[in-house]
This record gives C-alpha cells, structure tokens and sequence, in this order.
C-alpha cells in the first residue's frame, strides 16, 4: 500500500507542490487522479467499485432533486443504498454468512460445502461505502442540494487522506470546501504537519511497538493466564487508539495542508467518564454516522423506554457488524449495546459532579472497555471467553515472581518475553502521550508552541522527529482500521 511505502515521501511533495502551482479551477482534477492512483496503487482493478459507486451515487443524487413523487424519490434512494450495500455484502460479508449456513446444514445433518468464497476485502470500503449513503440520504432528505459536477462528487468520494479509514466524511462538510478558493496559508501548513508529526508518533513509536507485545499474548492465549493477559489487553487498549487516531490526525494533517478541515475523530476517548461519553470521544465519524442514519431512523428515545433501549442496542449491534465478518466482533458491538442500555436504567450518563467519584468512574469505564477490547482483539469467541475466564488467575502468584525476582530482565510475566528496554519504552511513550493529553485539556499545545520563539520551538520540533526517527518500529505494518 503506497500509504505504508516509501513512495509516498515522494507522492505527497510532489501533489502538494502541483496543487498550489495549479489555478484553482484544476486543482479537483489534480487531487481527483492523486486520490485514483494513491488508492490503486494496492490493488488497480479495485479502483472499478469506487467508480460504479460514485456514478450510482452521482446519478440518484441528481434523480432526487428532480423528481417530486414520493415513491419515484423513494426508489432512486433504494436504488442507491442498495447498490452500495450490495457491493458492500458481497465482499466484506458474504462468505461469513456461507460458513454460517454451512455450519447450520452440518449441524442438520445436511452436509456442507468445503469449498468457501474467498474474496480479497477492497481497501476502506467500509469507510467510503458508508460516506457515499449518507450523501444520498441527505439528498433525499433535502438537507442538501445534490453536486452536480462528477468530478468534485468523485473527488469527495475519493479524497486520498482519508479514503481507506475515514474520517467518515459529511458531504456537506466536505463537498463545499472543494469549491472554495484555497490560498497558500503557512499557519494551515505548519498546523497540518505538526498533526502528521504527531499522528506517525503514535502510530510507529506507540502502537506498532505495543503491537509485539500484544500479539505474542492474543496469537497464543491459551499459553498464559493472569499478569500477562492484563498487560497485552491494556496494551491493545492503547494500540488500536494510537493506531487508529494517528492515522485520522495524519489524514486531517495532511488535508490541512491543502486548505481543508475534516472533522475531529478522537478526543481523548480513554478520559472518559461513562460509555456514553466514550462514544462521544471514540470515532467520532461513525457514531455520529450510526446515530444519524440508523439510531435516529429507528426512533432514537423518542419512543417507549423498552424500544429506547431496543434501538440503543441495534444500532451497536450493528455497529459491531461493520468492524468484521465475525461473531468476534458482532459480540463487541452487543457488549456495549448492553452496557449503555445499562447505563441508561441506573442513570449514569449525567457528568459526576465529585472529583474523585468522577475519576473512579474514568477508570471503570477504560476497564469495561478493555473487555470490550478483548472480543475485538481475539481470533474468535472461544479465545475471548478464555482470556476473559483467566484475566486474575494466579494473581498473586504471578506478583509475588515479579516482586521476588532480583533480575527484572528475566520476568517474563511483565515484559511478556521480550526485552526489558522495549517495554520501558512501551509504557514511557504511553505516559507521554497521556501527559500531553492532560495538558491538552487546558490549552493546545500547537498554539503555545507557535508563541515561542524560533529558537525554542526548532529545537522541539527537531527532537521530537529525533525521537520519532530512533524509537519508532518502521516495518511497514498496516493501519489496524485498514481491514474494515
């Protein structure tokens, strides 16, 4: 993937410079091919779905503003929700509902077919599928006017920096912005490579390194139990959020580069003080998207209380489908349906008013979602369940070996058999970062530091990327959210 390759050291100069060259009115073009050839440089052939999408999409959009009927206007929004969510079903679900029917016909005594539908996954299909149909519902909805120029709908289809793994863009958001006259603005430039900066820290220094750790333990779990189980599911806590939100902050900073603002994915999620408040911080694109298009359609808490909790529930249910054709992940989504319908009978999503009942609540609610984590993470249910039934086996076993053990080198309940200097880095970038995120709450680090003076804020920018440069792990490993 040219995302992950040294290629795009070169690709993205190269873009960036043309398009400031260029007069504005070609600028589309330039980013609309930058966008094709970024996304077929995995696979060329799959660069035809994005285009069949884009032309159904473009052409019901259209067919929508004109026609005035109910049911003409009805069919052309079925006409295209259908069309992105056939293409969606066919590669990203259909050979998990054969084996589901083949399970059943085997446990009828009907025999099954060996023979499984392997497709390859199309790169962010979940994520372009998903911007696509909220174009055409709000189109049909008349909340926006439809665009008429293929190429910018195409380009807002297919906008490079966040065309695999979001953030799940409103088109009318987006949609205006590549309209707009955009001038060279180096307040614009110096902000968007210093959320790149930021988001490659997280993503190389913190993620792919815990990224050992958790894999050593969740590949193999039935080969440990208790400490060691604790540790690689914080870690992935941490992992799949530097990994995820470092991609979003290098896609709104390289998009800021070129004079547009995506929407904000992530704020904070971890400081969170109830699971609700978690979803108001955790991909902040898709749950918007889930409570726009799906929770509110449903009848959102409008309705009786036990159809309340009943659409809560779906919509997450749902949600977790997205993420994966597993019941893995099927089991996360109906996990935290159930803890907010929960949360919603004993009352719990108002903000705590005391300070410490405030941050009891933080960290029982970064512990629930580490459970939750453990179904995302795991090969399948029977994984989950045993690293679920062994998280606080032998306890006080496995303390009393670290605390006894003269030579912490050699406690591989801690380091889970790797080096002891990687997992001190592991855990000291994970403190930084949080450092960082605690003074983020009172004031932004980007605009205190452009009030320093050059030659103080050079020097922080140059050992930041220093520090990039020789604790990061640079072995092309994919974006987590790649897969969905």
């Amino acid at each position: 993937m040219l995302f992950n390759s040294i290629e795009f050291l070169f690709f993205l100069p190269i873009v960036f410079g043309m398009y400031y060259v260029l007069p504005h009115k070609y600028r589309w073009a330039l980013l609309l091919l930058a966008s094709y050839y970024f996304y077929m440089s995995w696979k060329p052939e799959y660069i035809a779905l994005i285009i069949i999408s884009t032309l159904i999409d473009y052409l019901c959009g259209n067919q929508l503003e004109k026609k005035e009927g109910k049911y003409p206007r009805k069919l052309f929004l079925w006409i295209s929700l259908l069309s992105n969510l056939g293409i969606l079903m066919t590669f990203k679900y259909l050979g998990f509902f054969q084996e589901i029917v083949n399970e059943l016909l085997i446990l009828m005594d009907f025999g099954g077919s060996e023979n499984g539908l392997n497709l390859i996954l199309p790169m962010g299909i979940s994520f372009y599928t998903f911007q696509t149909m909220s174009y055409t519902i709000d189109v049909y909805n008349r909340k926006i006017k439809p665009e008429k120029h293929l190429g910018i709908f195409a380009l807002f289809v297919t906008f490079f920096p966040q065309l695999v793994a979001g953030p799940i863009e409103r088109a009318s958001n987006l949609l205006p912005q590549f309209r707009k006259k955009i001038q060279f603005d180096y307040q614009d430039i110096s902000s968007g490579m210093k959320l790149i900066a930021w988001g490659l820290f997280k993503k190389v220094v913190i993620a792919d390194r815990l990224s050992v750790f958790v894999d050593t333990v969740y590949n193999n779990p039935h080969d440990y139990n208790g400490i060691p189980l604790i540790i690689a599911t914080v870690f992935f806590a941490f992992q799949i959020y530097c990994d995820f939100s470092g991609y979003s902050d290098i896609a709104i900073g390289i998009a800021k580069m070129f004079g547009f603002n995506l929407m904000d994915n992530f704020k904070r999620p971890y400081h969170a003080y109830s699971i609700s408040d978690f979803w108001s911080r955790w991909h902040i694109s898709l749950s918007t998207w889930f409570r726009d298009y799906c929770y509110i359609p449903l009848g959102g808490n409008r309705v009786v209380k036990w159809r309340w909790y009943y659409n809560l529930f779906i919509t997450f249910l749902i949600s977790g489908l997205w993420h994966g054709a597993n019941w893995t992940f099927i089991a996360w989504g109906a996990f935290h349906g159930v803890l907010l319908v929960i949360e919603l009978v004993l009352k719990m999503k108002d903000t705590p008013r005391n300070s410490f009942i405030k941050r009891f609540r933080v960290l029982l609610t970064f512990t629930l979602v580490c459970l939750g984590w453990i179904f995302f993470r795991a090969s399948n249910l029977s994984d989950a369940l045993y690293i679920i039934t062994n998280l606080f086996v032998n306890i006080p076993g496995d303390i009393i070996t670290i605390i006894t053990n003269v030579d912490f080198g050699r406690s591989h309940e801690l380091y889970l058999n790797q080096d002891k200097w990687v997992f001190i880095i592991a855990v000291m970038s994970i403190l930084g970062m949080e450092l960082i995120h605690l003074l983020q709450r009172h004031y932004s680090l980007r605009q205190k530091l452009n009030q320093f003076p050059l030659i103080v804020k050079w020097p922080i920018y140059y050992l930041f990327v220093l520090i990039i440069i020789c604790f990061g792990i640079f072995d092309k490993s994919q974006f987590i959210y790649f897969q969905f």
